[in-house]
């Protein structure tokens, strides 16, 4: 039998730019995996800078246990060796490109964990972190001072909000989108309006929302362009021993305030399922209950991720 003439290529031969398409199909997990060790070309493509503009850690979850004292979670050692040995190989595999970093809405991260990232991502533009109750005050000022190109940020709903407003503020010169997992009331408000005056996009949506913090929003940020209150439990709380009244609509007065904005996003629909669920958890909606993602949603499609 005649041997064969082809000649068999090798994966290690294959050009970079299609190595690099093939990698971008990959997840963070299969990123992590191994594949950069495989030989030097594969390296070179899984640091392409095109595969790393996101990292999203959505398929990272925490092993915790809820507690009923701060930080009102309890999580396996193994999550967070976990976590580390996953952001030391994608980080180091960026080379400092990163400009997109998303957790999971059950993913628990210590200091150690932020920081590390923000001294490896120091051009990040956007950071979705919808949990942060291991997160210390120090912590959380410390990352967002490494930040200074931050323009978007996904937050829980935090008791005592002015530190982290007051360093984005000072920091942060071209922030101008945040995204508020849970309720917003008034000393919310009012430190958005007094550290964050040139807001321009603003979520509040699946929370508990009054009127006069409503109102304080639209009166006080003068540079808000859009607005998103959708599937909100909208009340009014007038003077004691009143009981809150929910709002079944908006009235004329918010609606005028809100003819200056761009967009705004509202819905109070009863036959809406994310509308009759926001008043069923009592404006305080528990994503864990529901579709797997759902919480990444948003009416703001530079919000939604």
């Amino acid at each position: 039998m005649e041997e064969s003439n082809s000649t068999v290529r090798r994966w290690e031969d294959m050009e970079i730019d299609i190595l690099v398409k093939i990698f971008k199909s990959f997840d963070i997990i299969e990123l992590t995996s191994g594949i950069s060790r495989v030989c030097s070309s594969w390296r070179l493509a899984c640091c392409d800078p095109i595969l790393w503009k996101t990292i999203d850690l959505g398929l990272l979850r925490s092993n915790f246990i809820k507690v009923p004292t701060p930080p009102y979670v309890w999580v396996d050692d193994r999550s967070d060796k976990k976590l580390m040995r996953v952001l030391k190989i994608a980080l180091g595999l960026s080379r400092g490109n990163v400009t997109c970093l998303i957790f999971h809405f059950n993913l628990y991260p210590r200091d150690d964990h932020l920081l590390y990232a923000a001294e490896r991502c120091p051009r990040l533009k956007r950071l979705v972190l919808p949990a942060w109750n291991r997160i210390t005050k120090a912590g959380i000022c410390k990352a967002v001072n490494q930040w200074e190109e931050l323009e978007s940020l996904t937050m829980p709903s935090i008791a005592y909000p002015p530190y982290i407003m007051e360093v984005i503020g000072a920091n942060c010169k071209n922030f101008s989108q945040l995204k508020i997992m849970g309720p917003c009331d008034t000393l919310f408000a009012s430190t958005l309006a007094a550290f964050l005056p040139k807001l321009k996009v603003l979520s509040l949506r699946c929370s508990i929302l009054c009127k006069e913090v409503l109102v304080l929003i639209l009166d006080c940020l003068e540079h808000l362009e859009v607005l998103n209150i959708s599937h909100c439990l909208l009340i009014e709380v007038p003077a004691p021993p009143a009981p809150r009244k929910i709002l079944r609509e908006l009235d004329q007065s918010i609606l005028e305030k809100a003819s200056k904005l761009r967009e705004f996003f509202t819905c109070q629909d009863e036959s809406c399922i994310l509308c009759e669920r926001t008043i069923n958890d009592e404006g305080l909606l528990r994503w864990y209950k529901y579709e797997e993602g759902l919480w990444r949603t948003d009416e703001v499609s530079s919000l939604a991720h």
